[in-house]
C-alpha cells in the first residue's frame, strides 16, 4: 500500500504556476514596492534592508545561473564585485565623473574581464574551474593591495554631486533585481536555456547533439559577470567606501552559495527565498560577532541533510508544483490530434 501511494504521488501531475496570472501577481508586487519606496511610506532603515535583499537576490540568481543551471560552480564572483566597486570609486573620486559613468565603466570592465578570463577558465571543469576562479579573485585582490592608483590597501571613497539618496539607491537595487530575474527566466525558456541544463547534466552528450558548449558557457558567464558587477556597484554606492579586503572578499561567494542552497539550487524562485532568509539572519546574527558564520554554516549543513533540494525545491517536489518553470511543455495530446486531423 505504501509503495502504491509513493508511486501515485510520483506520477501526480505537476501544476505550473506561470503565465498571465503569475505575471499579474508579479507586476502588482513590483509596482507596490516601487510606489511604497517613491512615496516615502517605507522608512530609510526598511529601504536599506529591502535594498540588501534585492542585491542579494541578483547575486544569488547569477550564481544559480552559473552553477545551478549550467554546472559552472564559481568561487570567484567577487572578482566582478570588487572591480565594479573600485570602478565607481575611481571614476567619481579621481576623475570627478557621475556615479552613472562609474557604473557604465564597471559594466564595460566586467564584460572585458569575463571575456578574457573565459579563454583560460573554460579549459577547466568541476573543482578545477571553481578553484581557478577563486585564485583569480585572490590574485586581483593582492594586486589592488599594492597598487598605488587605488590607494593600495587604504581604500577609496565614492564621491559624487549630487549623491544619490537612500530612496534613489533603493530604486536602483529594485530595478536591477527585476531585470536580473527577467533575464534569467527569459534565457532559461529559450533553446539556449534548454541546452544549458543538458550541458550541466552531461557536457559531452549535449555537445554531441548540437549544443555549442563554449558559446553557451560564454553567454552565461558574461551575463553573470555584468549583473554581479552591477549589484556590486550599487552596493558600494550605498556603502560609499570600498577596500580590497571588502570588495574581493570570499564572503561574497559564501553568501551566494548559502542563498542558493537554502532557497533551492536550480530554481528561479529559490534565490528570492534564500536572500530574504540570509538578510534577516545576518541582521539577527550581527549581535553575535564571531558566531554568525558558524551558525550560518550549521544552518546550511542542516538544510543540505534534511532539505537537499532547498526550501523551494523541496516544496515544489512535495506539493507537485513549479514556480517560474524553465521547461517548455509540449502541447496536450488532444491538441496534437486536432492539428493532425486538420492537416489531413
Amino acid at each position: 500500500m505504501g509503495d502504491n501511494k509513493t508511486l501515485a504521488s510520483a506520477h501526480k501531475p505537476i501544476k505550473v504556476l506561470d503565465g498571465i496570472p503569475m505575471l499579474i501577481v508579479c507586476i502588482i508586487v513590483v509596482a507596490a514596492l516601487y510606489i511604497l519606496g517613491i512615496t516615502g511610506i517605507f522608512s530609510s532603515n526598511l529601504m536599506r534592508y529591502l535594498m540588501n535583499i534585492f542585491l542579494y537576490i541578483t547575486l544569488g540568481e547569477m550564481w544559480n545561473l552559473l552553477s545551478g543551471f549550467t554546472g559552472m560552480t564559481s568561487l570567484g564572483n567577487q572578482t566582478f564585485i570588487g572591480l565594479a566597486g573600485f570602478s565607481v570609486a575611481v571614476m567619481t573620486s579621481t576623475y570627478k565623473m557621475s556615479i552613472w559613468v562609474g557604473i557604465l565603466v564597471a559594466v564595460v570592465i566586467a564584460l572585458v574581464v569575463s571575456l578574457l578570463l573565459s579563454f583560460v577558465l573554460f579549459r577547466m571543469r568541476g573543482m578545477y574551474f571553481a578553484i581557478a576562479t577563486w585564485v583569480v579573485a585572490e590574485a586581483i585582490c593582492t594586486w589592488f593591495l599594492s597598487w598605488k592608483f587605488v590607494n593600495q590597501g587604504g581604500g577609496m571613497s565614492i564621491r559624487a554631486k549630487p549623491y544619490p539618496r537612500v530612496p534613489e539607491i533603493y530604486l536602483m537595487a529594485l530595478t536591477l533585481c527585476v531585470i536580473a530575474m527577467v533575464v534569467v527566466y527569459a534565457l532559461l525558456r529559450t533553446k539556449t536555456g534548454l541546452g544549458l541544463t543538458a550541458m550541466r547534466d552531461d557536457a559531452d552528450a549535449s555537445s554531441s547533439v548540437g549544443v555549442n558548449i563554449f558559446k553557451s558557457k560564454l553567454l552565461v558567464y558574461v551575463i553573470a559577470a555584468i549583473f554581479t558587477a552591477l549589484a556590486g556597484a550599487v552596493f558600494f554606492v550605498n556603502k560609499q567606501t570600498i577596500y580590497p579586503s571588502s570588495g574581493f572578499d570570499i564572503s561574497w561567494t559564501v553568501s551566494m552559495v548559502f542563498i542558493v542552497i537554502i532557497g533551492g539550487i536550480g530554481t528561479v524562485s529559490g534565490p528570492v527565498v534564500g536572500a530574504i532568509i540570509y538578510v534577516l539572519l545576518s541582521e539577527i546574527l550581527a549581535k553575535l560577532p564571531g558566531w554568525s558564520n558558524i551558525i550560518l554554516g550549521a544552518i546550511a549543513i542542516l538544510v543540505i541533510i534534511f532539505l537537499p533540494d532547498g526550501i523551494m525545491g523541496t516544496l515544489q517536489k512535495k506539493l507537485h508544483f513549479e514556480l517560474f518553470s524553465q521547461k517548455r511543455f509540449s502541447a496536450p495530446k488532444k491538441d496534437l490530434k486536432t492539428k493532425a486531423q486538420m492537416q489531413a
